[in-house]
C-alpha cells in the first residue's frame, strides 16, 4: 500500500505569500484563538537549556496554577522517568526559570512550592517608577490572542431624535492604587552546577613511613579482593595508597579494623574502587590515641582555710591569717582610745 500523504499541509504550502526558502524549515502559521500558551524566544532558544529542559518549561508553563509540578506528579503525567525529569527541573533551576522552597503552613504542615517566571531576566532589570500595578492572578482580566487582535466593535447608537439631551455627567476619578512594592530580587537557593567546588583534602600522611609500616599497607590493600572482589586494586592505586593506610596504623588502628571501615555498607557495584577507598581513607582518619597525661584527671580544687590563731590579750582562739589580737580585744582598745 501506498504511504498517505498529508495533502492539506502541502495545500497550505502553496498558498504561503511570497518566495519560499531553497532549504531549512518553512513556517505554516495558524493562528490560534483558544488553548494556547506563549512561550517566549528566550527559553525556546536558550542556548544553555537542553531540549528536554525546555520541553519541561513549556508544559509547566502551560499547567493552571496549584497544579503539583513536582518529580513524582510528572512522572506520573509524563512519559519520561524520575531521573530526566530531575535533570531538566534542575537545569531550569539554575538558569532562574524555577525555583522550589520549603514553606510552613498555618496548620505547621511544611510543603514545597515551586516558582515558574517565564521571564527570569526581566526580575534583575531596574523597574520604572510609574510601573502600574499589577492585579492578583485570581482578578487578572484573561485575554487570548483572539480578543486581542479582534477590534473592538461598539455597538451603533439608534438614530431616534432627542430633543433635549441631558448634560452628560463627567466620568468619575479613577482611584489612586496604591504603589506596588518592588518585588524581591531573585535568590538562588542551590549553588550552581557550574559553581567551583572546594579542593578534596588530600591523602593522610604518616609522620614517619617506616619499611614495617609501608609492607603492612601494602599487603593489607592487596588483601582487601578477598574480603570484597569489587575492591580489586591495580599496583600503581595501591602504592599510591599506601601511605594513608600507614597513617591509619600509626594511630594504633588494628588492621582487621581499617579492613572493615573500607568495605563497610559499600554501594553495588564499586564503580571506582580506588576513589572510594581514598574518600574513606581521608574521611574516617581516626583521631590520634590520647597520651596518659591527657587521660589524668585536674586536681581538685580546694578552697583555702584560714588558720586558727591565739588572742594576745584574752587568749581566745580565732581564725586570721596571722597572729594578733580577737575581735572583741581590738574594739575594747579602740574604745580606750577614743575614751583618752
Amino acid at each position: 500500500m501506498d504511504t498517505s500523504q498529508n495533502t492539506a499541509l502541502l495545500r497550505a504550502l502553496t498558498e504561503l505569500p511570497g518566495p519560499l526558502p531553497a532549504r531549512g524549515v518553512i513556517h505554516v502559521v495558524i493562528r490560534h484563538t483558544d488553548r494556547f500558551t506563549v512561550v517566549g524566544n528566550d527559553l525556546a532558544q536558550h542556548p544553555g537549556l537542553s531540549t528536554t529542559a525546555v520541553g519541561f518549561a513549556v508544559r509547566i508553563q502551560s499547567l493552571p496554577q496549584g497544579t503539583e509540578v513536582g518529580i513524582k506528579a510528572l512522572a506520573a503525567r509524563f512519559p519520561e522517568g524520575e531521573k530526566l525529569i530531575a535533570a531538566a527541573l534542575r537545569e531550569l533551576e539554575t538558569h532562574g526559570y524555577l525555583q522550589r522552597a520549603r514553606t510552613r503552613l498555618p496548620n505547621g504542615r511544611i510543603v514545597t512550592r515551586t516558582v515558574f517566571c517565564n521571564q527570569p531576566a526581566a526580575l534583575l532589570r531596574p523597574r520604572a517608577a510609574a510601573t502600574p500595578p499589577q492585579l492578583p492572578p485570581a482578578a487578572r482580566p484573561i485575554t487570548t490572542h483572539a480578543q486581542a487582535s479582534e477590534p473592538t466593535v461598539k455597538p451603533e447608537a439608534s438614530p431616534e431624535p432627542d430633543p433635549q439631551p441631558e448634560p452628560t455627567p463627567d466620568p468619575p476619578a479613577p482611584l489612586a492604587a496604591p504603589p506596588q512594592a518592588a518585588a524581591p530580587p531573585f535568590v538562588r537557593l542551590v549553588p550552581p552546577p557550574t559553581a567551583p567546588k572546594p579542593p578534596r583534602p588530600p591523602l593522610p600522611r604518616p609522620r614517619e613511613l617506616t619499611p614495617e609500616l609501608e609492607r603492612i599497607s601494602t599487603a593489607l590493600l592487596s588483601d582487601l579482593r578477598h574480603h570484597a572482589p569489587q575492591f580489586t586494586l591495580s599496583e600503581e592505586h595501591v602504592r599510591e595508597l599506601v601511605p594513608g593506610v600507614a597513617a591509619w596504623l600509626e594511630r594504633d588502628a588494628h588492621p582487621d579494623t581499617i579492613r572493615h571501615t573500607l568495605t563497610i555498607n559499600a554501594p553495588e557495584p564499586v564503580n571506582y574502587p580506588y576513589q572510594f577507598v581514598k574518600h574513606r581513607l581521608t574521611v574516617l582518619l581516626p583521631p590520634p590515641l590520647p597520651g596518659a597525661h591527657d587521660l589524668t584527671p585536674p586536681p581538685a580544687r580546694r578552697n583555702p582555710v584560714t588558720p586558727f590563731q591565739t588572742c594576745d590579750g584574752c587568749e581566745r582562739a580565732f581564725r586570721a591569717p596571722t597572729p594578733g589580737h580577737c575581735r572583741d580585744c581590738r574594739t575594747e582598745d579602740e574604745q580606750r582610745a577614743t575614751a583618752a
